[in-house]
């Protein structure tokens, strides 16, 4: 897989279709991937973007499909792991998504994200004393304030929340 930085124009097309996503408009961000170039069709940022489009729509079978090409493509990019794992827990396969992220969380040890979402899906499995264990994980690449403002929004971690002052 192509891991070069995308070529002009087909970076433009990756960025308009970042834009049209940010206002809500998947159709349009749609349409701007699908102009980019054969050649770069399976380019990682292209690929992401396919990924964001998928979720966006919910459709999370074709966003896993999209994550597993850039991991198997570009392995130390953090993001195919993040991306396959929450596929993995949409599609209800949260165990798979757990044992996805676990195998690499050491691999990235300043990806607050990957145990993050390791707490989440802990948590979402009914085991909160090793879910706040992953936030305190997630606090030490991040800081405190940013992960007990991502656990107080997420529902994942609803079963947490009396318990996020303890995190330092």
């Amino acid at each position: 897989m192509d891991t070069e930085p995308l070529p002009h124009p087909d970076c433009f097309q990756v960025q308009s279709a970042l834009g049209w996503l940010e206002l809500g408009n998947v159709a349009e961000a749609r349409h701007e991937l699908e102009t980019i170039s054969n050649q770069h069709g399976h380019h990682p940022d292209v690929l992401e973007m396919w990924w964001k489009i998928h979720a966006e729509e919910k459709d999370w079978p074709a966003a896993l499909v999209c994550a597993e090409q850039v991991i198997a493509g570009v392995p130390e990019r953090e993001s195919g792991w993040i991306e396959s794992a929450f596929a993995l827990h949409e599609l209800k396969r949260t165990p798979e998504a757990y044992e996805r992220l676990a195998r690499v969380v050491d691999r990235f040890p300043r990806a607050y994200l990957i145990p993050y979402n390791l707490a989440c899906y802990q948590c979402q499995l009914g085991d909160r004393t090793e879910a706040l264990r992953w936030l305190q994980r997630a606090v030490q690449a991040a800081d405190v304030g940013t992960i007990r403002a991502l656990a107080l929004q997420d529902p994942d971690l609803a079963a947490l929340r009396d318990d996020l002052d303890r995190l330092e």
